[in-house]
């Protein structure tokens, strides 16, 4: 488990299943994302989100409002394999997906900053990398807002029908060394 002044990121719960279902049913949240998500696909998502945290230590972890134990949804870490398709893989990804009602208030990054001093202070990583559709600008600015860079390696995201609005991407990167050099100020 990892703590921020207001956040507490974690295992996930049996109680956050119902609020994650209607997070990933809600058009809003899910609108840089090919579809939303059943309620199958998404207690599927948690199994894996919990086996990967139990195996290694790490994850997508979920969300918490530390104040009143309120579900916000998930930030956390992922390795991915390497993929012809998107540059630079193998490498460990940051990702987040909150709730839209609580978009606007500095969670995202608040929880990504502790993500990634997880990422770089206790697993010792080179560098962490994310990536999202290029409409995803609100995404971008949280990419953005915890020192990562845009690589310029724009790709077509592997799992993303030709011509899909959403297949084009961009990859950011976050190295050991600018994220301690960022942490000093």
């Amino acid at each position: 488990m990892l703590e921020t002044e207001r956040l507490r990121l974690r295992q996930w719960q049996d109680s956050d299943v119902e609020p994650y279902i209607r997070l990933n049913a809600n058009p809003v949240v899910m609108r840089y994302f090919p579809s939303v998500m059943t309620e199958e696909e998404t207690r599927a998502q948690i199994g894996r989100a919990k086996a990967y945290i139990e195996n290694n230590g790490w994850g997508f972890w979920a969300l918490e409002l530390k104040e009143t134990g309120e579900f916000l949804g998930f930030v956390g870490l992922l390795g991915q394999d390497e993929q012809r398709e998107i540059p630079n893989t193998p490498f460990v990804e940051i990702g987040w997906r909150l709730d839209a009602q609580h978009w606007g208030k500095g969670y995202a990054p608040e929880a990504a900053k502790a993500a990634l001093d997880f990422a770089f202070n206790q697993l010792d990583l080179f560098e962490v990398y994310s990536f999202t559709a290029l409409p995803n600008h609100p995404s971008q600015r949280v990419m953005e807002k915890i020192g990562m860079v845009n690589t310029q390696q724009n790709f077509d995201h592997p799992k993303l029908a030709k011509g899909h609005e959403l297949e084009r991407h961009c990859l950011y990167r976050i190295t050991q060394q600018q994220w301690r050099d960022s942490s000093k100020f």
